[in-house]
């Protein structure tokens, strides 16, 4: 079954469950929501099924009614829709039993969210290796993010696992107002931008450690990057300081929170060592303060991971980024 035969896909599961993982595009029509899910079930455990199912079917007939009413309202008669739910059984086929009724061609997903659930894991697991990655490297601060912007709206193919994760993947990476996505989501969202992606070309990608902030890079994907062709990003330092001031200005106005995010490298670099960093924070001398940050934490770092990791480092030719202008700054991810 290809989704892009659809004209639209119909999460009918609970908003909670939609929002742990649902399949990218997909609308939130539950037939449910999360206390009448609970309720049906517990009057299916403790009085009867016959019950359950009658309260089910009273709350799925009004539910499904109010979305005709406003989601559905203005979809034209030849409108093609794909419902599922977890296990594509009773809520989407009782969807998609009132959609047909209405005139709508509509369709379940055969085994539901489980069996798409499967088909990511198992697709993740083989697709990377089909995928021909240039992996960007270079310290934090040298513009790859900026850098694979440029390639792309130069027509070359990129894959943003930042942009994807919802994190800039270092210490001080969350991004203000933006949570991550859940793990399954994230791989759904992966999963589909790895889907649009030519295999016949190269695909430019920043060379990640094997976590983006809470979120777990797929061991397949990490493991075709780790082998693949690599390029270097050469930029100095004073260049490097002011792309993090313009890309983490967020902090420089909530010290309260960088101080937290600082503490947390406390184990690998000594409270006296944080103290000083906090220190130039607090008077404000915002380009001292990341110029050490980065020669005495995210280089070293740097250096640690990327040599031991990425098996064509060592020969992977340099870029040049002699100054900021050659870097258009990047869409905001606020």
């Amino acid at each position: 079954m290809n989704i892009k035969d659809y004209d639209a896909v119909i999460d009918a599961r609970t908003p909670a469950e939609y929002a742990l993982d649902h399949i990218p595009g997909a609308v939130s029509a539950p037939v449910l929501d999360d206390a009448e899910r609970a309720q049906v079930g517990t009057l299916y455990k403790q009085v009867s099924p016959f019950e359950a199912k009658k309260l089910g079917a009273s709350l799925i007939a009004k539910n499904v009614s109010r979305h005709i009413e406003s989601i559905f309202k203005d979809r034209p008669a030849q409108w093609k829709p794909l419902v599922y739910c977890w296990r594509g059984g009773k809520r989407s086929g009782a969807m998609a039993h009132i959609l047909r009724e209405v005139g709508w061609q509509a369709e379940t997903l055969p085994g539901g969210y489980r069996a798409y659930r499967r088909w990511v894991v198992e697709t993740l697991t083989a697709l990377p290796a089909e995928l021909d990655f240039t992996v960007v490297h270079g310290p934090t601060g040298s513009g790859k993010s900026r850098f694979l912007a440029a390639l792309a709206r130069a027509g070359a193919q990129v894959l943003d696992l930042e942009t994807l994760a919802q994190h800039r993947g270092s210490v001080l990476g969350g991004l203000p107002n933006a949570p991550q996505p859940t793990q399954k989501g994230f791989e759904s969202l992966l999963l589909a931008a790895l889907e649009k992606l030519d295999r016949r070309a190269p695909v430019y990608v920043e060379g990640e450690s094997k976590k983006i902030g809470e979120l777990q890079v797929p061991e397949a994907l990490m493991a075709r990057m780790r082998a693949s062709r690599c390029m270097v990003l050469e930029t100095g330092l004073d260049t490097r300081v002011t792309l993090l001031l313009d890309e983490y200005r967020h902090f420089l106005a909530d010290r309260a929170a960088l101080e937290a995010q600082l503490d947390c490298l406390t184990a690998l670099h000594g409270k006296e060592k944080i103290a000083q960093w906090k220190a130039f924070a607090a008077k404000g001398e915002w380009r001292e303060f990341v110029a050490r940050l980065l020669r005495e934490h995210y280089d070293p770092a740097y250096q640690r991971s990327s040599t031991r990791n990425f098996a064509q480092l060592a020969d992977a030719p340099a870029v040049r980024i002699a100054c900021c202008t050659a870097l258009r700054p990047r869409a905001s991810r606020a």
